[in-house]
């Protein structure tokens, strides 16, 4: 995509979307996912760090839009260190799906449920008893603890072995099981992307929103999008396409091309609205 082109969405929703977007850029919500949106997937979560011109993008669209945020299954904190987040003025960060909120350096996170310290402490007994294969990676997050299979000699066959006695782990213990890329997530219940992007539009009374995302956790937000949509909001659906995940592509009204593509409609956004102001 051409730097300073802002390409146009394949749906007539998502044309009038950015076109509300444009067109009131103050009353503007743009939230974003992070892995596989702002920074690359990699083997190893903790060096998930963003793209390297994702901040200044941000930065830049910080400075037009009425409201700019990042919403994602990470620590808040995670995010906004491996982001460098510290640097985009007003981003909020709502991390563990919105169950913690980062801003302006300062982060509010409530304590972790006992079901999932429940299920920390009982998942390496049903990792060994599943026989899961080598290169199986356990990640605990605080608010929820995920499964790995990346870096196994077949990952998605790996994912379906194991599918089955987390998805009984997650049942005993009341927490919900939320599939990624090559990742099983187990998280309390009652929070997910579309609720905590559907509380930060009410809160900052947003007259439109923009959401790019890349997996089908952020599947939800899209759904909340659509809703708004009924509602009289105007919204654009943004996927970042791999190879890896074609399932979100198909509901997105737009899809750029993976985290260049993101930092690139990003930094068209930010120079389409300063141009017409």
């Amino acid at each position: 995509m051409d730097p300073a082109a802002l390409p146009e969405p394949g749906s007539p929703e998502g044309r009038a979307g950015l076109a509300a977007i444009l067109g009131d850029p103050a009353r503007a919500l743009i939230a974003l996912d992070f892995d596989g949106t702002l920074s690359p997937i990699v083997a190893d979560p903790a060096q998930a760090w963003a793209h390297p011109a994702a901040a200044q993008a941000l930065r830049r669209v910080a400075a037009v839009a009425g409201t700019l945020a990042v919403i994602t299954g990470r620590p808040a904190g995670s995010a906004a260190e491996l982001g460098g987040f510290a640097t985009v003025p007003g981003l909020i960060v709502l991390g563990h799906y919105g169950l913690e909120r980062w801003a302006d350096g300062t982060l509010d996170s409530p304590p972790p449920e006992a079901g999932v310290a429940a299920a920390r402490a009982e998942l390496p007994g049903l990792l060994a008893g599943a026989a899961a294969p080598a290169g199986t990676r356990a990640e605990y997050k605080g608010h929820a603890v995920a499964v790995h299979t990346r870096q196994t000699a077949d990952p998605q066959a790996a994912l379906d072995q194991l599918r089955g006695p987390l998805t009984e782990l997650a049942a005993r213990h009341g927490l919900a099981m939320e599939p990624g890329r090559m990742v099983i997530e187990l998280r309390p219940r009652g929070m997910d992307k579309g609720q905590a992007l559907k509380s930060l539009v009410s809160e900052r009374q947003s007259g439109a929103v923009m959401y790019v995302g890349d997996d089908l956790g952020d599947r939800a937000a899209f759904g909340a999008v659509r809703a708004l949509r009924a509602t009289g909001i105007p919204g654009l659906t943004v996927c970042s396409g791999s190879a890896e995940v074609t399932a979100l592509a198909d509901e997105a009204d737009l899809v750029v091309d993976g985290p260049d593509g993101v930092v690139a409609l990003l930094g068209a956004l930010a120079g389409t609205v300063s141009r017409a102001g």
